[in-house]
C-alpha cells in the first residue's frame, strides 16, 4: 500500500506541475495568444498523462484522480480506506505539485487564482469532459488495457479544445489549481461546482459503462 501511495502522490504531484508549470511557460511565449498559449498547456499535459499511467499503472493503476478511485470504488475494484488513501495521496501531490511549478518559474508559492470558471456551459463541460474520461478508462481497460495510457492522453489532450472548461475532468487537479493564479488557475470559489460535477459525472459513466459493456460482452457471446 505505501508504494501505491506514494506513486499515486507522486504522478499527480507530476501531473500538476506539468499542468501549471506548462501554463506559466505557454503563457510567457505566446506574446498575447490565448489560443497559441492553450495549445502549449494542451500538448505537454497529454504527453505527460501518457507516461505518468505507463510508468506507475502497474503500481498503483495510475488513477491520479479521485472520479476515477470513486469508479473503481463502486466497481468494487479498491477498498474504501484504500480510496480515501488514495484521494489524499493525490489532492496533497496536486497542491505540492503546484507549488513546485511556482517555484520554478519565480511566482510566489502560495497564490490563488482569480481566474473565474462558473456558469451552466462550463459546468455542462466539466460533465461531458469526465464522464467521457471515465468511460474511455473503462472501455479501454475491457478492450484494449495496453493501450489505456494513450487513449487518456489522447482523450484529455482532444477535451482540452472540444469542452468549453478545458476539462480539468479531476477533482484533484481542480483543488490543486485554485492555488494557482496563472494560465491554468481556478478561483477557489468555483471549485466545488466543478468538483460536485465532475464527482456525479464519474458515477454515472460507472454505472452506464458497466451496463454497456456488459450488454456488449452478452452480445458477443
Amino acid at each position: 500500500m505505501l508504494r501505491k501511495l506514494i506513486a499515486e502522490w507522486l504522478g499527480t504531484f507530476s501531473l500538476l506541475a506539468t499542468v501549471i508549470g506548462s501554463g506559466i511557460m505557454a503563457e510567457r511565449l505566446a506574446d498575447g495568444n490565448i489560443a497559441l498559449a492553450l495549445l502549449g498547456n494542451t500538448i505537454p499535459t497529454g504527453a505527460i498523462l501518457v507516461v505518468l499511467i505507463t510508468v506507475f499503472g502497474p503500481i498503483s493503476g495510475a488513477h491520479f484522480n479521485p472520479a476515477v478511485t470513486l469508479s473503481f470504488l463502486l466497481r468494487k475494484e479498491i477498498s474504501p480506506n484504500a480510496a480515501g488513501l488514495f484521494v489524499l495521496a493525490q489532492i496533497t501531490g496536486g497542491i505540492i505539485g503546484v507549488f513546485a511549478a511556482h517555484i520554478m518559474f519565480d511566482n510566489p508559492i502560495f497564490d490563488p487564482s482569480t481566474t473565474s470558471r462558473t456558469g451552466v456551459g462550463q459546468w455542462v463541460g466539466e460533465f461531458v469532459a469526465t464522464f467521457g474520461l471515465v468511460g474511455t478508462i473503462l472501455a479501454c481497460l475491457r478492450a484494449r488495457p495496453d493501450f489505456v495510457p494513450m487513449a487518456v492522453g489522447l482523450y484529455i489532450t482532444a477535451a482540452y479544445w472540444f469542452t468549453s472548461s478545458t476539462s480539468f475532468a479531476n477533482p484533484a487537479v481542480t483543488i490543486a489549481r485554485g492555488f494557482s493564479d496563472t494560465f491554468a488557475g481556478i478561483n477557489p470559489a468555483h471549485v466545488l461546482a466543478f468538483v460536485a460535477v465532475q464527482l456525479l459525472a464519474a458515477v454515472l459513466a460507472t454505472l452506464f459503462f458497466g451496463w454497456f459493456l456488459e450488454e456488449d460482452t452478452a452480445e458477443a457471446t
